[in-house]
């Protein structure tokens, strides 16, 4: 868990992401911004400098996949483009009157778009509002990755969705809990009739 700014962002649970997305976050580019980096599990730089046309057709409906461009990356390795999930499409779509022309999220005082600095300090009252602690921006990227890993999807293609250079790499992000290694332990049959009482 992050601490002072030390150590991993704390991978986040259904219940704080409800409430996180019920309470905490109070406006429309908010849920679209942090659901985008929840539902992609892009970097806040990556959901920050997103262009609108990346997300939405000319005519304002959301597109089938977000584009997250070779030059928006760390490392610039590759373009990416993510299948747009359900709750995600329905934050953008109310989203969309209040959308930049030209950026997805623009910046105050006609800045090209929110800098990411500023959505963390967004992000960090609302976690206070709904009493989350040991959480950032970066939360959302590995509870992504992380419940993608526990849902049994492979490796190779969370590393294709994440755009880490190499599976060492992601592996880094994903949490295990003490269910899954109590699931590991219990999948150790043996002896027939023997089981572990988890």
């Amino acid at each position: 868990m992050k601490t002072a700014g030390h150590g991993q962002a704390k991978v986040l649970i259904p219940t704080e992401i409800h409430r996180l997305f019920q309470e905490g976050l109070q406006n429309e580019r908010d849920r679209a911004l942090f659901g985008l980096c929840l539902y992609t599990g892009c970097r806040i730089n990556e959901a920050c400098t997103r262009l609108t046309r990346d997300v939405y057709r000319e005519s304002g409906s959301v597109r089938a996949e977000v584009l997250i461009r070779k030059q928006d990356t760390k490392g610039q390795q590759a373009t990416r483009s993510i299948q747009v999930h359900p709750q995600l499409r329905a934050w953008l779509e109310a989203y969309y009157p209040k959308v930049g022309k030209e950026y997805l999220f623009p910046g105050r005082w006609g800045r090209q778009y929110l800098k990411p600095t500023s959505a963390h300090k967004l992000l960090q009252v609302a976690f206070e509002r709904v009493g989350i602690v040991g959480a950032s921006t970066h939360s959302f990227r590995r509870t992504a990755l992380t419940q993608m890993s526990a849902a049994g999807i492979p490796l190779r293609v969370i590393q294709e969705l994440s755009g880490h250079r190499s599976l060492a790499a992601l592996q880094k992000y994903l949490e295990v809990s003490e269910e899954q290694k109590g699931r590991a332990i219990a999948a150790l049959t043996f002896y027939p009739g023997v089981e572990l009482g988890v």
